[in-house]
């Protein structure tokens, strides 16, 4: 078997790549607003109730109406996983990783119509669509091979008399809780980590991007999966957070997304019900308010890029993305300057044009609740750019920077999830290593700086899960990058790395007395 590899990045500035983009958006757009079932079993289901699914970018353009569950239908999408739980859990690791790479071909082949539903459906531009399709075919890679190597586990140490085994077998019926801000690399990601280990998947997209959901089964479909091993349930969030994680017969449950939500699964997991045998196993990614630092002795315009690109790339709609730029003081006044001539390029607008680097943010919700943050941080600090919506029919808001924030204040302490930048000025890099680490979160965090001493410091004292250096804090890759944070920003499960498949499995010991 190859060596695993990540994938590269399309370059859109090829104008065959271009072309090729531009007709796939052509191809999605013109499949706009169909009806999509629950998929039960491998049986298609309706339910009593519809729901619809709206470009953020385009508020008018329907992308696709979708099944409401409700609790008969939650209930019945749990029994059928667990009956096909039976026979999935003995099919050999071998086989199971084949269906993860007979999907990575098909992700391939369908890779630009896949972005463009992004573009569609979330708002992502065309290089963040195309990156999160990468990242799914990373997962889909990277697993397949890590469930072979946990297929064969290593030898234990021998007693004279008895023959020692440990194996790794899966744990049973997984409720998946995948975001909407990548709606296929981590839905693909935690999915098919769950299911290659031999488990069954109870699938439960948000609301925000169930059409990306419904194209991922369909790849499951083309690739042969056996029914009832991936099951798509579609409807509100309480079905997931009450019911599907709740039910005595749910293992564990794998959830990427907000603080206050994970906390609430993890809560209701946490409740023994009638019937159930077992603790379940929570696997939580949640917020982040996310730091870079920038020292007295950083490259300043890397800096500035690095900044621009990890507050702003997606509209900030990432647990990863910079909320907090935490400047030296004694280049503070340089290194605004810097950033701001940047942030003041990037264009807004529906990001089906190429040309645009933001989009609009997910809904009106959120919407709402970034223009209010941004009130609140007028007050707070000195606005240097942005503070107000974008011209669209869109939900767009310009990139926004605010400076001179204090570490305690609430755009520096809360997760906005959008594009407000807070900086803030620090005495020294101590201090800004403090100011740093002055949060409820600890997800990802970055340092410019070119002092080695000062790197090493780093390494040891500021508490994030991934820490970069001289480079920007998202962005992160399959295998190279394993990802996940400390504090209220979930259980550091390490997603793309080594040991996340051990989340989805339990170890056997088995002994045999030997004459």
């Amino acid at each position: 078997m190859r060596k695993f590899k990540n994938q590269s990045y399309t370059d859109f500035t090829k104008g065959e790549n271009r072309k090729a983009m531009e007709d796939a958006i052509a191809k999605v757009e013109s499949g706009l607003g169909k009806e999509y079932d629950l998929i039960i079993g491998g049986e298609r289901v309706k339910a009593k109730d519809t729901f619809k699914s709206y470009n953020p970018s385009n508020k008018g353009q329907l992308i696709g109406i979708f099944q409401k569950a409700d609790a008969n239908l939650a209930n019945r999408v749990i029994e059928t996983a667990y009956k096909v739980f039976e026979t999935w859990k003995f099919v050999l690791p071998e086989e199971r990783s084949r269906y993860l790479f007979k999907a990575a071909e098909v992700m391939r082949r369908r890779r630009l119509e896949l972005a463009a539903w992004m573009v569609f459906e979330v708002g992502k531009s065309w290089a963040e669509a195309d990156a999160d399709v990468a990242e799914a075919i990373d997962f889909l890679e990277f697993y397949g091979r890590e469930m072979i190597r946990y297929g064969s586990p290593p030898a234990l140490p021998q007693i004279p008399t008895e023959k020692g085994e440990l194996e790794y077998i899966p744990l049973g019926v997984g409720i998946i809780i995948p975001p909407w801000n990548f709606p296929l690399a981590i839905l693909c990601g935690m999915t098919s980590a769950a299911f290659v280990c031999g488990n069954t998947v109870v699938l439960k997209p948000s609301s925000d991007a169930p059409c990306i959901a419904a194209k991922f089964m369909e790849i499951l479909e083309e690739v042969n999966l056996p029914a009832g091993v991936v099951n798509l349930l579609t409807g509100p969030g309480a079905i997931a957070g009450e019911i599907l994680v709740a039910h005595p017969k749910a293992r564990f449950i794998a959830f990427t997304g907000s603080m206050e939500v994970g906390l609430r699964i993890n809560e209701v997991a946490a409740i023994h019900r009638l019937g159930q045998k077992w603790i379940k196993r929570v696997i939580a990614e949640m917020g982040g308010k996310d730091a870079i630092i920038i020292d007295s002795e950083a490259d300043l315009d890397s800096a500035a890029v690095g900044v621009m690109s990890s507050a702003f790339g997606y509209q900030g709609e990432k647990c990863s993305a910079c909320s907090r730029a935490i400047v030296v003081e004694d280049v503070y006044d340089e290194f605004l300057e810097k950033l701001i001539s940047k942030v003041k390029t990037i264009k807004v607008g529906d990001v089906k044009d190429y040309g645009n680097y933001m989009g609009g943010v997910i809904n009106e919700n959120a919407y709402n609740s970034i223009l209010k943050y941004i009130k609140i941080g007028k007050k707070e600090g000195r606005l240097l750019c942005g503070g107000e919506v974008a011209p669209g029919d869109g939900y767009f808001i310009k990139p926004t920077v605010i400076a001179d924030v204090d570490s305690k204040s609430t755009i520096v302490q809360e997760e906005i999830f959008g594009p407000v930048l807070a900086v803030l000025k620090a005495k020294d890099f101590d201090d800004a290593i403090k100011i740093g680490n002055d949060t409820i979160y600890g997800l990802t965090g970055s340092v410019y700086t070119k002092n080695r001493a000062k790197i090493k410091k780093a390494k040891k004292v500021f508490h994030v899960g991934n820490l970069y250096f001289n480079r920007k804090c998202t962005g992160a890759l399959v295998g190279s990058h394993p990802f996940g944070g400390f504090n209220m920003s979930g259980t550091d499960s390490k997603a793309g790395g080594s040991d996340y498949l051990l989340l989805f499995l339990q170890a056997k010991a088995i002994s045999e007395k030997v004459s």
